[in-house]
C-alpha cells in the first residue's frame, strides 16, 4: 500500500521450479528470466527445497545475481544456509553473505495469544484451559497450533458438542496420540 509501483514477486521455491520447467518445456525462458528479474522485491518461501535441483539452482543464482544489490530479495528456509544439502557452494555463500534472521519458535504466552486471536477471527469461543492445553502441546510449528483449533471446531460443529478441555483432549488425543488424553 505504501509503495504501489513496486513489482513484487511471492512464491515458494517449488512454485520457482515449477514456472522454470513450464517455461523450458514451452521455450519461453526468456519470458521466465524478465519475469523474476526485472522485479524490486523477490520473496521465495522454503529456499530449502531448491537442494538437488541443479538447472533451478543455476537459474536461482542468475536471477540472483541480477538483483542483488539493487533490489530486495528475501528467502525463508526451516535450515541454516550451512544446513541445506545438495546446493550448490556459490548459492550457500550467498545465502551465507545476507543478513541471517533466525527466528525461534514463539513462547508459550505468544502462542496462546495466536490460539486466542485465530478464535477471534473465526468467531470461536475458545475457554482459557483448551487455549493453554493446545498451546503447552504444540511448542514450534504455528500451523499445527491454528489446525488443531481447526480441527476443534469441526469436531464441535459435526457433534454439536460444546468446546470443553475434554473434548479438545479427545479430539487432538487422534492426532498427538493417546498420552496427551489426559
Amino acid at each position: 500500500r505504501t509503495h504501489p509501483h513496486m513489482r513484487i514477486q511471492y512464491l515458494s521455491s517449488e512454485k520457482f521450479t515449477n514456472d522454470l520447467i513450464t517455461a523450458i518445456r514451452h521455450d519461453k525462458t526468456p519470458e521466465f528470466r524478465h519475469r523474476y528479474r526485472t522485479i524490486d522485491l523477490l520473496l521465495i518461501d522454503d529456499i530449502q527445497f531448491l537442494s538437488g535441483k541443479e538447472r533451478t539452482q543455476e537459474e536461482f543464482f542468475h536471477t540472483y545475481n541480477d538483483l542483488y544489490p539493487h533490489h530486495q530479495i528475501v528467502l525463508s528456509s526451516d535450515r541454516s544456509p550451512k544446513e541445506i544439502p545438495d546446493i550448490e557452494e556459490r548459492l550457500r555463500s550467498r545465502f551465507e553473505s545476507a543478513l541471517i534472521a533466525d527466528i525461534q519458535p514463539p513462547e508459550f504466552e505468544t502462542r496462546v495469544a495466536i490460539l486466542k486471536r485465530k478464535a477471534e477471527l473465526d468467531r470461536i469461543v475458545l475457554p482459557d484451559d483448551v487455549a493453554y492445553f493446545i498451546g503447552n502441546r504444540v511448542k514450534s510449528n504455528i500451523r499445527e497450533l491454528e489446525g488443531s483449533l481447526v480441527r476443534i471446531r469441526a469436531f464441535c460443529n459435526l457433534t454439536g458438542r460444546p468446546l470443553t478441555l475434554h473434548l479438545a483432549q479427545e479430539v487432538l488425543a487422534n492426532i498427538w496420540g493417546a498420552e496427551e488424553h489426559l
